[in-house]
């Protein structure tokens, strides 16, 4: 009985996609898109009769996708760092609340919220209640403010 060479690369393309899968995507795709172009080679051998054809389609394959199509798909789904929590403060503008001097912390509202504040390194002088401010910085639940 001789190895159907073909069937071995369709099978074992299936199992690479059913790995990815159980895997929840976390090898990146690499293993649906090379098990995708296994089973691709092997049907195209298996149409054709030859396990030449069937090879020599599977390495194509999967030379055309690790030099070209990997960086594409990578690109596409990486992920954006869309910034959160207190990282999302920094940039923002702010009005003084609370007057805020070197030593001694006062507090701003940024976006509606009421925030303790410290003037940032570099300020000269004391920021008086009315002022608009810009957040330089987040240290614990302090802004450092300019």
């Amino acid at each position: 009985m001789s190895v159907q060479w073909n069937w071995v690369l369709v099978i074992s393309g299936a199992l690479m996609i059913l790995a990815e899968v159980a895997l929840g995507g976390f090898t990146g795709f690499d293993l649906f898109l090379i098990g995708s172009s296994f089973v691709v080679g092997g049907a195209f051998g298996l149409l054709m009769h030859s396990i030449a054809a069937g090879l020599i389609a599977t390495s194509v394959l999967c030379l055309l996708y690790i030099a070209v199509g990997r960086r594409w798909v990578k690109s596409r789904i990486k992920g954006r760092a869309t910034a959160s929590n207190v990282d999302a403060l920094i940039g923002q503008r702010g009005r003084v609340l609370v007057r805020v001097a070197d030593h001694e912390p006062g507090q701003v509202k940024v976006r509606d919220e009421v925030w303790r504040a410290q003037t940032a390194a570099g300020v000269a002088g004391p920021l008086e209640s009315g002022a608009e401010v810009t957040v330089e910085g987040v240290e614990g639940v302090t802004l450092k403010v300019r």
